[in-house]
């Protein structure tokens, strides 16, 4: 992976990357960005509170059944029904059903899964509506997160993810990954995890289980037990649609699925979260533990690691790169299309063929961080430029499936076709992330009237006022544009200093890069935003232009 990543950047294998991820912990999400060589190279955002996510086990009800489609449309508590098709029932699917009918049926006790007789396979042909029945309750795990206008997908094939395996309740057979070479090791495995697996589950064994300790192995086994056997105690009290099982933390969950050992460093600006993602390093890697750290700084933390400005760089509709190239993306319902421009190249190759190449290779790197970066699934269509040569549409198409090699969803790439296009699907589990690089107006907030900027730093004053002495806030950080930042602290008679020696010394004034210029935020001293209506001022105010207005006109009729 590191000796593939080295040749397409034209260094040795010799030379070893430094990972480092860099957790952002607001109030109401969590990003966290991976930094490879301090490059943005992938970035999850995951709302503190969200709901439906991959994972989740709800309660549901069947409210219709669609033999066209041969599924069913259940209500999990989201605005649109979440879809169950038949081939994600699952093949233990009677043994499931069996289990969830008596398990109601008794409230006082949970059935023991290993005494439960497994049933035959329902078959791979058959239809939904031979299974299934409107008003019937389910057990249902959200297998694809709601995207645009579809609800969750839904899966009764329940899986419980660990570190080191996966248990799935309803079976008896063990997988060992296929990333795991070794034959002594697989033995070993097999050996290991059916000597701790309860009866009537099902182990899938994760690369990470690799070398090690059966103690490590059974702790986490009797973990994902203890999960199931908690989900079906809360199904038992509770009525449809409900939340069964959650992760306790988001931070937790996405880090379990990308740590690595080659990590050096674990930034988090969160006490709590960095508790919480401690804790878990030591729990699977003990001499790692120490890469977690706790950033303290005034300063926002993707601020401070360049990443803010990385990704104002990066999830635009154009995204420049080496040599003056650039590629411009387009997100469509049913698919993402891709084109691939020379531009204003000042380092031509000999001739238009190589130069055409060259640009190529250079976009398919781009274009395989993109596609980690965006998390893009579905299908994607790469317009590249046009080559004549085989032997260069053949040494393109290798070279994007070594570039691809390191991401970790699923994907497939077709060589180019005859129209020099290049297909690829890759998984798609949730939404692609979409974030807006263009900046609304804060002064007038897409309206198109503003107040006079030259007095932004009045009204700045105005709100500092306000807070110091209405809302009675004695500490806090205001974060301002970093040019509105640089312009306030200006001189050694600075505005700054004057708003200091009259609201006291407990706040500081920070730029942050990811504001726009004429926008502010303000945090207390316990984290928590403090929300100063800016919008509903601005509109207050022109009411009271307006209505001012109408009475000077009502008094000149009457006189």
């Amino acid at each position: 992976m590191i000796a593939g990543f080295c040749r397409m950047n034209g260094l040795t294998p010799s030379i070893i990357m430094k990972s480092e991820l860099v957790v952002d912990v607001q109030q109401k999400e969590i990003s966290i960005a991976l930094l490879e060589d301090s490059r943005l190279v992938s970035l999850q955002k995951e709302s503190r509170n969200i709901a439906y996510a991959v994972g989740d086990l709800y309660l549901a009800k069947v409210k219709k059944i669609m033999p066209g489609l041969n599924a069913a449309f259940l209500d999990v508590g989201y605005e649109k029904d979440a879809f169950l098709h038949y081939l994600d029932l699952g093949p233990q699917f009677s043994t499931y059903s069996s289990f969830l009918q008596e398990a109601m049926a008794d409230k006082k006790k949970i059935p023991n899964i290993s005494k439960f007789k497994l049933e035959p396979d329902i078959p791979k042909q058959g239809t939904i509506q031979n299974v299934l029945q409107p008003g019937q309750l389910l057990l249902v795990q959200i297998a694809k997160e709601p995207i645009s206008s579809k609800g969750p997908r839904l899966t009764t094939e329940i899986s419980f993810t660990g570190r080191f395996m996966v248990l799935m309740p309803f079976g008896d057979k063990i997988s060992i990954s296929q990333k795991i070479k070794s034959t002594e090791e697989k033995i070993r495995l097999r050996q290991l995890i059916g000597s701790i697996k309860p009866k009537g589950f099902s182990v899938i064994v994760r690369t990470s289980a690799e070398n090690k300790r059966v103690a490590e192995l059974n702790n986490e086994m009797r973990t994902l037990v203890k999960c199931w056997e908690d989900s079906i105690a809360k199904m038992q009290r509770s009525q449809p649609p409900m939340l069964i099982f959650e992760e306790d933390s988001r931070a937790v969950s996405v880090i379990r699925d990308i740590f690595s050992p080659n990590f050096e460093n674990i930034y988090v600006n969160e006490a709590e979260t960095f508790s919480q993602i401690q804790n878990y390093v030591a729990l699977i890697a003990p001499e790692n533990k120490d890469i977690v750290k706790l950033y303290g700084k005034d300063v926002p933390i993707f601020d401070h690691f360049n990443i803010t400005r990385q990704i104002k760089s990066s999830f635009g509709k154009t995204v420049s790169f080496k040599s003056g190239a650039y590629i411009i993306i387009e997100h469509t319902e049913a698919l993402h299309v891709i084109d691939v421009n020379s531009g204003n190249r000042s380092k031509a190759c000999p001739d238009q063929e190589s130069n055409a190449l060259d640009v190529n290779l250079k976009a398919a790197d781009e274009i395989a961080r993109q596609l980690r970066l965006r998390d893009m699934g579905g299908i994607i269509v790469i317009d590249f430029i046009d080559m004549n040569k085989a032997e260069h549409r053949q040494t393109l198409y290798e070279h994007m499936r070594e570039v691809m090699a390191n991401d970790r969803a699923r994907h497939n790439i077709l060589p180019l076709s005859k129209f020099g296009l290049m297909q690829i699907t890759r998984q798609r589990v949730r939404p692609a992330l979409d974030i807006t690089t263009s900046e609304t107006c804060p002064s007038c907030f897409g309206k198109g009237e503003i107040q006079p900027s030259l007095l932004f730093t009045d009204k700045l004053g105005e709100k500092l006022d306000y807070l110091v002495n209405n809302l009675k806030v004695k500490r806090f950080n205001m974060y301002l544009h970093p040019y509105v930042e640089a312009y306030v602290k200006k001189g050694v008679f600075s505005l700054y200093g004057k708003w200091r020696r009259r609201f006291g010394r407990s706040f500081k004034v920070i730029a942050d890069e990811s504001l726009a210029y004429l926008q502010y935020r303000v945090i207390d001293d316990s984290g928590k935003e403090i929300d100063l209506k800016e919008e509903s001022d601005f509109s207050s105010n022109q009411s009271k232009s307006h209505a001012r207005q109408k009475n000077r006109e009502k008094e000149e009729k009457d006189s």
